[in-house]
């Protein structure tokens, strides 16, 4: 038996971080007060799915506040969805983010 072989599976497996953003700091939104987040979580929802399917999403922001991603995490059916928090912290990791807002949609919020 090669020892090679014996010690490749006690190696560990690694995940490779990329960040390069396409957008200009400046052109990115800022978020001061929850209501900024709610006028931009909305733009995200599909109106017409909007009152028959729940949806978890995440907005990732830098350490300014400003907006780097808002990203889809789950969409359920008339009853639920389920978001997995390491898949939350993978993102946050990935966009290099200081900050996350999590919103759930539950029918009928958006009036």
């Amino acid at each position: 038996m090669e020892t090679t072989n014996t010690l490749a599976w006690m190696q560990v497996a690694e995940i490779e971080l990329i960040y390069k953003s396409k957008i200009k700091a400046s052109e990115r939104p800022k978020v001061v007060t929850s209501h900024d987040a709610f006028k931009l979580f909305k733009q995200t929802w599909d109106e017409n799915k909007i009152e028959f399917i729940e949806q978890f999403k995440v907005m990732f922001l830098n350490r300014a506040n400003k907006v780097l991603a808002i990203f889809e995490m789950s969409s359920g059916g008339v009853t639920g969805t389920i978001a997995d928090p390491k898949l939350v912290f993978m993102e946050a990791l990935k966009l290099n983010a200081c900050n996350i807002i999590l919103c759930h949609y539950v029918n009928k919020i958006f009036m």
